[in-house]
């Protein structure tokens, strides 16, 4: 099992010192990897609360973050497929060659209306839509010259250089639902759960996905099952994820027990952090970053 977290990337303590000061202690400490995630607006008068309010792009955060780190892996779960999957492709490229090959790419359809709207995308069809998505991504990664010709993308013959070294960064695919989850054994490197997941139940939505790797050919035991953790430090109350250090650090095991094989902690989904004052936002989360640290 993998211990990971979150950086600041959402609210009043999602400023670059913050960033800088979680990714190198977190690296420090041991932990896995670094993970943001994407929020390309916030619809006026929706009911998505804080958390969605005021959120930094995922990539040029990660990019900033890699020249600071030098070994922890830099996750994004997930970036989603109202994005042109070319220009994106080529981003992610060369933030894998730029961090030294620590990337890891999470796709997801995306559930927002008003984002494909603004990006001029058709919100109808995304699962098929998401499937042509990941296979344009590793065409403009592996193929010398890319030629695609598809429902929903086109893509003439050319070349699309550099490569990303040391090779292309895992394909991680987000989705709750059962064709997402079969989606992602047929054709990612693994899964990763959302924020409102139910961790008591995971296990069924991995056997899932193992199933459908396994019905097309592939190795369900290479698969990636990461969990967004929407950790929450509480006294008196207790829930997944939410409780003490103690009882958090019991309920990662037992997510290693169901099959996950990375948990990163996600203070960006705890209202309480997120409408903090960045000051006390922080000390909360140093904290946290070293009671929940991997052990040694």
């Amino acid at each position: 099992m993998k211990i990971s977290f979150g950086v600041p990337i959402s609210g009043p303590w999602a400023r670059p010192d913050n960033m800088r000061t979680v990714a190198r202690r977190a690296e420090e400490l041991g932990y896995a990897g670094l993970w943001t995630f994407q929020r390309l607006l916030y619809p006026e008068g929706h009911a998505m609360g804080p958390v969605y309010r005021s959120v930094h792009d995922p990539l040029i955060t990660l990019a900033h973050l890699s020249a600071v780190t030098e070994r922890i892996e830099l996750g994004v779960g997930v970036v989603n497929a109202f994005m042109q999957p070319v220009m994106l492709a080529k981003q992610l490229a060369t933030l894998q060659t730029l961090a030294g090959g620590r990337l890891v790419a999470g796709v997801g359809l995306g559930w927002l209306e008003e984002e494909f709207a603004a990006s001029g995308v058709d919100f109808a069809g995304r699962g098929r839509r998401g499937e042509e998505f990941v296979r344009v991504l590793r065409a403009c990664w592996s193929e010398e010259v890319v030629a695609h010709e598809g429902e929903f993308y086109r893509v003439p013959p050319a070349h699309m250089d550099p490569k990303p070294e040391p090779g292309p960064p895992p394909v991680l695919m987000g989705g709750v639902a059962e064709p997402a989850l079969r989606r992602a054994g047929r054709i990612a490197d693994g899964w990763m759960s959302s924020s409102r997941e139910d961790l008591t139940t995971i296990d069924q939505k991995i056997a899932q996905v193992k199933a459908a790797a396994e019905q097309a050919g592939r190795d369900p035991g290479a698969l990636r099952f990461v969990v967004r953790g929407v950790t929450k430090v509480r006294t008196g109350q207790r829930a997944p994820l939410t409780g003490s250090y103690a009882e958090i650090r019991a309920d990662v095991d037992e997510l290693a027990a169901k099959g996950v094989t990375e948990v990163f902690h996600d203070l960006n989904f705890d209202p309480e952090i997120v409408t903090a004052p960045a000051q006390e936002a922080m000390r909360r989360a140093e904290e946290a970053l070293e009671a929940l640290a991997p052990a040694s």
